[in-house]
């Protein structure tokens, strides 16, 4: 194949990347700004059916999470350390990638996703996700990327 005027081609082509990359990176963001929500929400919200416990320093009592559970709230800390971010990656011949990101910070986040050999998970994220799976999809065929 031979292609006349090249430079005419190749930035027409640079163009149509450039449109689809903003439909791209607007979809990721709203995704991930959803799963955020999501998570945050389950932590937050009430109906958690673990044990009450008593907590000191400040002396009050908790109702813990039951395992399985999204974790239940008692400082906010967790749910505060949650965020998201959409970055733009290259690899390879130049080809952009763009991730979008769901996570928390706090120290511990891990080991209520997963669990540990002590303690049977309380996940949020990952349900975050799944309840949002449809939702993302439809994210993406409104900017014209799924069908």
């Amino acid at each position: 194949m031979t292609i006349k005027n090249k430079e005419q081609f190749f930035k027409k082509m640079d163009e149509r990347l450039r449109g689809a990359e903003k439909h791209i990176r607007k979809a990721m963001t709203r995704s991930t700004i959803l799963v955020e929500t999501t998570a945050v929400q389950s932590i937050l919200g009430g109906g958690k059916s673990g044990d009450i416990v008593q907590k000191y320093n400040p002396r009050r009592e908790h109702q813990q999470s039951a395992p399985f559970e999204a974790p239940a709230s008692d400082t906010g800390f967790l749910a505060s350390s949650i965020s998201q971010q959409v970055t733009k990656e290259t690899v390879a011949r130049g080809v952009p990638r763009i991730v979008g990101s769901v996570m928390a910070s706090a120290e511990y986040a891990i080991h209520l996703e997963f669990g540990t050999t002590n303690m049977e998970p309380r996940p949020f994220l990952q349900p975050a996700l799944e309840t949002n799976k449809r939702k993302i999809r439809k994210i993406f065929a409104k900017e014209g990327l799924l069908r």
